[in-house]
């Protein structure tokens, strides 16, 4: 029972104490006067009557009401009701109201209607002042409050003859209930009555309509947002206008937080004066009116939610963690489906009769009922991780957060785990509160919805019958004022009640409540069951490692031998157990299984055992998280103290000083659940009966059913408590004290045995691990002042030093075992004396254990070390050389799962143990795998240090051992990754010396320290060269002199000019004095062989360049560079080296003008070579020889060029055989220049300044180039720019030099020029992703745009001007240049503007992932290739490049003007050319593509590829790389139209980074020129040297080996290809995926060929049959295609034979002969060569496959089924079929082949072999007699083909033929090579043979 009301109070408005115009409350009476002794009276009531404060009023306000709810020190709640009214002010309060009113602003009242503003016009009204009448009360009962006040009120105002002391009285004195549903009524004297119902329990909240609300006017995701906050302990703030929603709004958040109880600050109505609460730092629940908003704009970690607006807002620093899924969603529907009941049928075609929804309390009751059942789901099963630490005297309850969160699934959520640890689930566990009941139920509703509906509305069913447990309730009856009562003059103010009177009244009650008997509420108490086991909230999949019984049987069986000592068996089955042990059932499995080989705990193995037994328990321990949530280390703690072996007499090495490299030891949370739950067994074995007790070892075991838990002794015990005597009491307190301290001890030493490494002289556990320093200010304590803090000095400052001394190990870990202590044994209520004895035992534990680790730690270093396998040494080039020799390492699988016998199949052949070399050229690995399964098979895997792209440092856990170990990461550009673990063996010294050595070679200082230079030079990167004779040094000071004066010349323009008189030379005529300028034959030192250096040096300058020597005066003008008269070479030498520049031959190809045209200026020839940069001094990065138009003067150039980036001026670099039209490239424009003048198109007139003239240059330049083409030549001016003029001159008259052309079909004048352009252009110029195509090329090319567009100024255009359909040239320049340039109508060139992008080298991650994709399968390969974006790229580049080839073919000549000239400009000239041209598919013509467009135009190699030191920021750009794909995808697409094999892309693409040629060494010809690099590469070489240039080593190996060339190579001369280019058609390259483990790349093909062939294993039945492995062997090598086969096959008879082989071309083009001329005779002309079909197709890229099958190579041919194919001939088809015959029939599998007639018969082998019995096949069909092994063998060992039969004739046994057989059963076949002598077995089958011949050749 409990009083209704504890104080009724009277407050009014005073004056402020400091004459400020705010009012303050005031209390005038307050009932009863003294403080009840239970229940003081609380302090503030006044500010909380009026929360915004107190003002007076200009008018009468209606009487509001409202509850405001205060915490007092004990955290008990006061209910305070609040019911303020207004009466006219008294003088003296309107006196000091207005004294200050002056300067406030206006403030609205709580009420929101009235506002106060003085000073306003009008005359002085009466003012109101507030007064509040207020009920304190500990009890809810709002509307009792409401109608009790009302009561007061009422008689007040309407002059009721009551006495109000009596009514007060009255309400002081009652007494009600406080619980268990009873009904009482009440009556306050005043002819009223009112029904109190009490709620069943007064443990559940009461919301009456509260929660409902809230969902109104928040919203479901709101509302959810909100809960989670308040459990995750945030701050949470509600704004309203209304105060009684705010405490509803409080009311109901807390409702749903239930079981918890929030107990932070709660303060639903908060007065304006308190305002600064809201910044504490603590979480709350508040309320604030909203207007008081501003002040809460500048909160940064307060959610503030608006219940008016609707809103609620989380700050961007706040993190709320959502509900775990499935639960968020799962709530989420069933709320909706509470409150929005329709929303289920609002799509239904007949749906019900509207279904009457639940009253708004029954709603709210159905919402609260949603949330208890989602916490029964999240707290299901809790108390299973429940640890009963102390019994007596007070229980001591411990939480196993770990634990709950791994059995439940959730490690990784947010939410639980914040909730876990709040202080709410503390009080809850503390409290040992509820249990979820109904669990099975909620899991089978779950897919269910109108099941957990009808859950739902049971449930909201009690809980509603709880708050209302009458329902008919007698109405109440109680008094209200009239209708606007307040409006009505009052006849008087409040009046003073009578204290006398009322104090009466309450003493008459108390005297009367002593006589009766204290109702004291029975306490009961109920022992809560353990409820329904714990399940995971989500059964996470563990995906790869799915724990079968199978997976458990082979933990059990390897454990099995290791006990048994069966070692090899064990060693067989440790790599299954190893990955097995990923997956919780099967480490679970171990433990359990070790448990068995424990006695009396200790079990005693030898060496191996332990070796394996310490081997499993590291692989287990190293997948537990820091809190070991599936108690996995706690089930391996007790082991780890029990396994151990002899190392010596009396000393014994335990299994802990193995496994301490875990972070698990080092997270005083693990130690803090493993004593608890070790403490917990202990005490329940005290107070259970001997039989009942079970060995406590055992207790990482669950408890099952039927005994009985620690929590249900606990209870047992509590019962029995106070019925013990008290000594019995003492001595159990007394035991369960001694069994903690016992336990501290235990786990002190446990703690130490973990925590000191075995060598204490190396601090590894402060390095290794996060550092104990950091932990011991991490760890959870709540003990502040223990006595380990006062020698808690932070570790932090040393614990990164690898020196730290053994006593700071000790130290550190005594520190970290104080503050355990510390803690658990306050939490566990151990006494000061006990806590204080451990402090003293702690260090003398430590100490004893360092030195008894010592004696093991010498002792352990004598054991004789494992052999470990011997190391394999790689195979090296010649002139390599081995800079660091093998370390040994263990090669660890990165995301490429064939290597680990993934997707591909086979073993798993890494990891790999074995080392890792430093060569000067190469890193390399080689090993044997680890696994003994696999075999004796080598792994190699290698890359070229240059490669080099990524180098990290890792810490990984050795393949077989499990330790941690250092490690390295080493990415490579050639799509290698090596990803080591050093053994323990290798110092961190040598590995530091490896990482240092490999970037020294990595990043060499100068490009002469790199292999392609040291190659063979004999001396090592880092030593100087030796000096050698002065012909080198002399050579090179000569050409960098030569450089540095034309470097002067730059920029000089008025110096005078001294004659240049040069060395005199016997073979040279002295240049006549008046040809100043003329270019000499040659320059020389007299004598020896330096004669002709210089003009080596410029005229002979390697295979990418093609300029002049030139006598170079010191001084030269920059006009006076070019030649002004006929140039006339005078040695012959000079000119044969000029003609034989890469350059220049293919200009003379092209047709661009010889050198001698240039010379002798033929007019007729629209382009000239130019020597102007022979001394590269316009250029740098160009050639020394440039294609120019005829008509533009030397001098012009070099003003021209100041217009480009880099002075990259345009140049033609191609030209169209059959269109005339010339593909240009150059760099970027500057600003000014044709997109100035574009730009700027009313500018002035141009006037004669610098930047004037040369942009003038500019367009004559531009204008030269359309001149020269042949179709604008006659109507274009010769070398004025009218039409440029115009335009710059802003005016728009048409230009009378202007072509003109008459359309035949010309478009209306308001023709739109906006028509949509169709087919490929149209998506090239719209597709956002290929990079928009600027101005109108789509339309135009589609013949859509007739008109020019309107003119500048918005004039219309002019109808007598109709311009061409395509414009004479098209520039393709960068988007971002181009932009807001309108090209004018009257220009005969276009802009094309396409957005440029950096070549991205993110493609390395995703084609050589470093670890394992955590979602298995090619998704997760395909997705980080769409992220690399790279196949975007490769589509971008080829869309330009096939519209520049469709422009070219067109007849418009295209520039290429794209950022510096040298990368993108690069890709898309080499493209268009190798697309538009023929001669670039064959190898001799991409050879000179790539001399031609990425040598001598100056691809920045040694820049883009990092080379040296000096480009290591930069890093590696794959832009070359770029071109070899989108090369590769064409190869793809059309196969029979390249000379060239993918291979030699793939060799190209791997040496152009590989360093081992100097081709692709530096930036550009004049630096090769300065390192004289060209010289080198042409001088005289005395004997054989290595390959210096990639091009050399391509044509030695060419001769030796077809690997190059493509059999399918049938070109059709005039075919100008056009590929597609969308994502979906491009393939990935397999350069970036394939690799070949058994040998390493196979672009070092000395290294390729040097490795031994595995021999053929020889089967019982005698086949030789070989394993091929994806990923290990190199298939093309295991099964090479058939052409290459059968051209192996010839030169091994051919060396059987004993001729010199010949070269496989010779045969090859000799069989490509013999098929032509065969298909000539009935071909009618239509010659058909080898692989060709003579279907006429657009499209011949499906022609022909060279399939390799699974069992041998098959070549199938098969033409396109297109309709084109209907127009062939059937001769020609005759003629194909019948070319193709002989050959192809040779590469059908055996299965297949036809078997006319077959047997056995002897043959004589070549020339000195014996007879061999063979199995010979005689095919009609394809007319040949093959011959095999024995029957059953597939593979043909030879062929004679019938064709070459001349006869067959009767033999003679001739020496070694078998001995029994009759001599007539011997032939011979006679054929236009050999003589074949047969024998048969007997006469009668010879003959038969015979027959069978004769007929077969008859029949042909």
């Amino acid at each position: 029972m409990a009083r209704l009301a504890d104080y009724f109070v009277l407050v009014a408005f005073g004056p402020h104490p400091r004459g400020s115009g705010e009012g303050q409350g005031q209390i005038l009476q307050r009932f009863p006067e003294k403080d009840w002794e239970d229940n003081p009276f609380p302090q503030g009531i006044e500010l909380f009557c009026q929360p915004s404060g107190w003002q007076l009023c200009p008018e009468r306000n209606p009487p509001t009401f409202f509850v405001a709810v205060l915490t007092d020190i004990n955290s008990e709640r006061h209910y305070c009701a609040c019911l303020t009214f207004w009466e006219p002010a008294e003088p003296t309060q309107e006196a000091v109201c207005s004294e200050d009113a002056a300067g406030r602003e206006e403030e609205a009242d709580e009420g929101g209607s009235g506002r106060l503003s003085p000073g306003t016009s009008g005359p002085p009204g009466q003012l109101f002042a507030p007064k509040t009448l207020v009920l304190v009360s500990r009890l809810d009962h709002v509307e009792v409050f409401r109608n009790s006040l009302g009561l007061i009120y009422t008689i007040h105002v309407e002059g009721l003859n009551v006495g109000l002391e009596t009514v007060v009285g009255n309400l002081l004195t009652c007494i009600i209930p406080l619980a268990g549903g009873s009904q009482r009524t009440i009556s306050l004297g005043a002819g009223d009555r009112q029904v109190i119902q009490t709620p069943l329990t007064d443990s559940l909240p009461i919301s009456r309509c509260s929660v409902a609300l809230l969902f109104r006017q928040l919203g479901i995701t709101n509302v959810l947002s909100l809960f989670c906050a308040a459990l995750t302990e945030h701050k949470v703030l509600f704004l309203s206008r209304s105060y009684q929603r705010l405490s509803d709004a409080c009311r109901g958040l807390l409702a749903l937080l239930f079981p918890l109880r929030y107990s932070f600050t709660y303060v639903p109505i908060l007065p304006a004066q308190l305002l600064e609460v809201l910044s504490t730092p603590t979480p709350f629940i508040i309320g604030v009116n909203a207007a008081f908003q501003a002040e809460t704009q500048e909160l940064l970690d307060v959610i503030v939610a608006d219940l008016d607006g609707g809103t609620v807002t989380v700050p961007e620093c706040v993190h709320v963690p959502p509900l775990p899924e499935p639960l968020q969603s799962q709530t989420h529907s069933v709320l909706s489906m509470v409150l929005d009941p329709e929303l289920e049928l609002a799509d239904l075609a007949f749906p019900p009769p509207t279904t009457s929804s639940s009253s708004l309390k029954m709603q709210d009751k159905e919402l609260r009922a949603v949330f208890l059942r989602l916490f029964a789901q999240l707290l299901q099963g809790y108390r299973w991780c429940l640890h009963m630490v102390r019994i007596h005297p007070e229980p001591v309850i411990r939480f196993h957060k770990a634990a709950f969160l791994g059995q439940r699934g959730l490690v990784e959520d947010d939410f639980l785990m914040k909730v876990l640890e709040g202080m709410a689930f503390a009080g809850f566990v503390s409290e040992r509160g509820l249990v979820a009941h109904e669990v099975a139920r909620m899991r089978a509703d779950e897919s269910h919805p109108q099941r957990v509906l009808r859950h739902v509305k049971e449930l909201a069913e009690q809980l509603y019958k709880n708050e209302n447990p009458y329902p008919a309730v007698a109405m109440h009856k109680v008094q209200r004022p009239g209708e606007a009562s307040h409006l009505r003059r009052a006849p008087r103010p409040f009046p003073r009640l009578d204290e006398g009177m009322v104090q009466w009244i309450v003493d008459q009650a108390t005297a009367k409540m002593q006589g009766a008997p204290p109702a004291v509420k029975a306490e009961r108490r109920t022992t809560v069951p353990s409820g329904p086991p714990m399940t995971a909230i989500l059964e996470r999949s563990s995906g790869l490692h799915g724990n079968s019984a199978r997976r458990l049987e082979v933990v059990r069986n390897c454990i099995s031998y290791v006990f048994e000592g069966k070692m090899l068996e064990a060693k067989k089955l440790l790599p299954a157990v190893l990955r097995a042990l990923k997956g919780r059932a099967a480490r679970r499995c171990l433990a359990q299984e070790l448990h068995l080989h424990v006695q009396q705990n200790r079990a005693v193995l030898d060496h191996q055992q332990f070796d394996f037994v310490v081997r499993m328990m590291n692989c287990c321990l190293q997948d537990c998280t820091s809190l070991d949530e599936h108690g996995i280390a706690a089930a391996l703690l007790p082991l780890v103290t029990a396994f151990c072996r002899k190392l010596s007499p009396g000393v014994t090495q335990f299994a802990y000083s193995c496994v301490q490299e875990h972070v698990v030891w080092s997270t005083p949370q693990f130690w803090e659940a493993m004593f608890y739950g070790d403490v917990q067994t202990h005490i329940r074995a005290l107070y259970l009966e001997p039989a009942e007790d079970r060995d406590p070892s055992q207790g990482w075991e669950e408890p099952a059913e039927e005994e009985r838990s620690a929590l249900d002794v606990a209870s047992e015990q509590r019962r029995l408590w106070p019925m013990l005597s008290r000594e019995k009491q003492q001595e159990l307190v007394q035991k369960e004290e001694s069994t903690v301290f016992s336990q501290a001890i235990h786990y002190a030493n446990r703690m130490s045995y973990l925590l000191l490494p075995l060598d204490s002289s190396k601090s590894r556990l402060l390095r290794e691990r996060a550092g104990l320093g950091d932990l011991e200010s991490a760890s959870n304590s709540l003990v502040t002042s223990s006595m380990a803090g006062s020698v808690a000095e932070s570790y932090d400052t040393e614990s990164g030093f690898e020196d730290a001394e053994a006593c700071d190990v000790a130290g550190a870990v005594v520190r970290f075992i104080n503050r355990f202590v510390d803690k658990v044994c306050t939490e566990s209520g151990v006494t000061s004396d006990h806590l204080k004895g451990l402090h003293v035992m702690v260090p003398d534990i430590v100490q004893m254990h360092i030195e008894t680790l010592e004696a093991v730690h010498r002792e352990s270093k004598r054991l004789p070390p494992i052999q470990k396998p011997k190391l394999l040494r790689p195979h090296l080039l010649p002139g390599e050389e081995c800079v660091l020799d093998g370390l040994r390492v263990y090669l660890l699988p990165d995301g490429r799962e064939e290597g680990s016998g993934g997707s591909g199949g086979g073993p798993a052949v890494l990891p790999a143990e074995g080392a890792v070399f430093l060569t000067t050229y190469r890193v390399i690995f080689t090993g044997m795998p680890t696994d003994p399964l696999v075999g004796e098979q080598v792994v190699v895997r290698s890359f070229p240090v240059a490669a080099l792209t990524k180098e990290k440092r890792i810490s990984v856990l050795t393949p077989v051992e499990q330790i941690p170990q250092d490690g390295l990461h080493l990415r490579s550009c050639t799509f290698q990754l090596l990803k080591m673990a050093f053994d323990e063996e290798v110092g961190s010294e040598k590995a530091e010396l490896f990482r240092k050595q490999l970037h020294k070679l990595r990043y060499p200082l100068d490009i002469r320290s790199t292999f392609a230079f040291t190659l063979g030079s004999g001396h090592t990167p880092g030593r100087p060269p030796r000096a050698t004779k002065d012909k080198g040094p002399s050579l090179r000071t000569l050409s960098r002199n030569l450089v540095k004066n034309a470097k002067k010349t730059m920029g000089r323009q008025h110096v005078t000019r001294k004659k240049y008189s040069p060395p005199s030379c016997e073979h040279r005529g002295q240049p006549p004095e008046d040809q100043e300028d003329e270019i000499s034959g040659g320059v020389g030192s007299p004598g020896g062989r330096g004669k002709t250096s210089v003009q080596r040096l410029w005229c002979c300058g390697g295979d990418d360049s093609c300029c002049l020597a030139c006598p170079v005066s010191e001084e030269l003008e920059p006009g006076t560079l070019t030649p002004t008269s006929a140039l006339k070479p005078s040695d012959r030498m000079t000119m044969s080296s000029l003609v034989e520049r890469a350059c220049c031959r293919d200009y003379q190809r092209l047709g661009l003008g010889t050198l001698s045209s240039s010379l002798s200026r033929a007019k007729s020839e629209p382009f000239r070579i130019s020597p102007v940069n022979r001394m590269y001094a316009i250029c740098r990065s160009y050639p020394g020889l440039l294609i120019v138009p005829q008509s533009v003067q030397d001098n012009a150039l070099q003003r021209v060029s100041r217009c480009y980036r880099q002075n990259r001026f345009p140049v033609v670099c191609w030209r169209s055989g059959r269109s005339k039209a010339v593909l240009l490239r150059s760099g970027g424009l500057h600003g000014k220049g044709v997109v100035g003048l574009f730009k700027a198109q009313n500018a002035p007139s141009p006037g004669q300044s610098q930047t004037d003239s040369s942009s003038l240059e500019q367009e004559k330049y531009l204008q030269a180039v359309v001149s020269s083409m042949p179709r604008y030549a006659d109507t274009s001016g010769r070398n004025t720019l009218s039409g440029f003029s115009s335009v710059h001159m802003g005016s728009h008259v048409p230009s009378p030099r202007a072509r003109v052309t008459t359309l035949s079909n010309p478009m209306a004048a308001s023709a739109s020029r906006r028509t949509a352009p169709r087919g490929k252009w149209g998506s090239v110029r719209a597709s956002g992703r290929s990079g928009g195509l600027g101005g109108d090329v789509g339309s135009r090319l589609a013949g859509r745009d007739m008109l020019g567009p309107p003119q500048a100024n918005g004039a219309p255009p002019d109808p007598g001007f109709l311009r061409p359909q395509r414009a004479a040239l098209y520039i393709i320049g960068d988007k971002a240049q181009l932009k807001g340039m309108r090209p004018d109508p009257l220009q005969q060139w276009e802009l094309v503007s396409i957005e440029v992008f950096e070549a991205r080298q993110k493609l390395l991650k995703a084609c050589v992932p470093g670890c394992q994709a955590f979602e298995s399968g090619p998704t997760s390969f395909l997705r980080s290739l769409e992220d690399s974006e790279w196949l975007t790229q490769i589509h971008k580049l080829l869309h330009v490049s096939v519209l520049v080839v469709e422009l070219l073919d067109s007849g418009s000549s295209v520039l290429v003007s794209l950022e510096d000239g040298w990368d993108i400009t690069t890709q898309v000239v080499s493209l268009v050319q190798l697309l538009s041209d023929p001669f670039y598919r064959t190898l001799e013509g991409f050879r000179l593509l790539v001399e031609k467009e990425w040598l001598s135009f100056g691809h920045r190699f040694s820049h883009r590829g990092a080379h040296t030191l000096a480009g290591q920021s930069s890093g590696f750009t794959p832009v070359f790389l770029q071109f070899l794909d989108c090369v590769h995808q064409v190869h793809l697409q059309f196969p029979m139209e390249f000379e060239f094999s993918p291979f030699y892309l793939k060799f190209l693409g791997y040496h152009h980074v590989s360093r081992r040629f100097r081709t692709f060494l530096l930036d550009s010809d004049y630096e090769r020129i300065e390192q004289g690099l060209l010289y080198e590469e042409k001088g005289e070489r005395k004997g054989p040297q290595a390959c210096r240039s990639v091009w050399e080593y391509v044509d030695r190996l060419s001769k030796r080996t077809p690997v190059f060339y493509n059999y399918m190579y049938a070109p059709e001369d005039t075919e100008v290809l056009r590929p597609y280019s969308n994502v979906s058609n491009l393939k990935v390259w397999d350069f970036y995926t394939e690799e070949t483990l058994a040998q390493g790349p196979p672009y070092d093909w000395e290294l390729a060929q040097v490795s031994p062939e595995p021999p053929e294993e020889e089967r019982p039945d005698g086949s030789r049959r070989r394993v091929v492995w994806p990923c290990y062997d190199s298939r093309p090598r295991a099964q090479p295609d058939a052409i290459s086969r059968l051209l192996e096959e010839l030169q091994r008879l051919e060396t059987e034979l004993g001729r010199p082989p010949e070269r496989w071309k010779d045969h090859w083009d000799r069989v490509k002969a013999a098929q032509r001329l065969e298909g000539r005779p009935d071909g009618r002309g239509t010659p058909s060569s080898l692989l060709v079909s003579s279907v006429p197709h657009h499209r011949r890229s499906l022609g022909v496959y060279l399939q390799e099958g699974p069992v041998g190579s098959t070549l199938s041919l098969s033409l396109d089924s297109d309709q084109s194919s209907g127009s062939t001939t059937s001769g020609s088809r005759q003629a194909a079929r019948r070319s193709t015959s002989t050959l192809y029939s040779q590469f059908q599998t055996a299965e297949s082949e036809n078997r006319s007639y077959e047997g056995t018969l002897y043959k004589k082998g070549a020339f000195m072999k014996p007879w061999k019995a063979r199995w010979f096949v005689l095919d009609k069909t394809k007319h040949q007699l093959r011959y095999y092994d024995h029957r059953m063998d597939t593979e043909c060992k030879g062929v004679i083909d019938l064709a070459e039969v001349e006869a067959v004739v009767s033999g003679t046994p001739t020496m070694g033929a078998p001995k029994t057989v009759d001599e007539k059963a011997f032939f011979d076949v006679k054929t236009t090579r050999r003589v074949y002598n047969f024998c048969a077995q007997d006469v009668p089958s010879a003959q038969q043979w015979v027959d069978q011949i004769q007929s077969c050749l008859s029949d042909a």
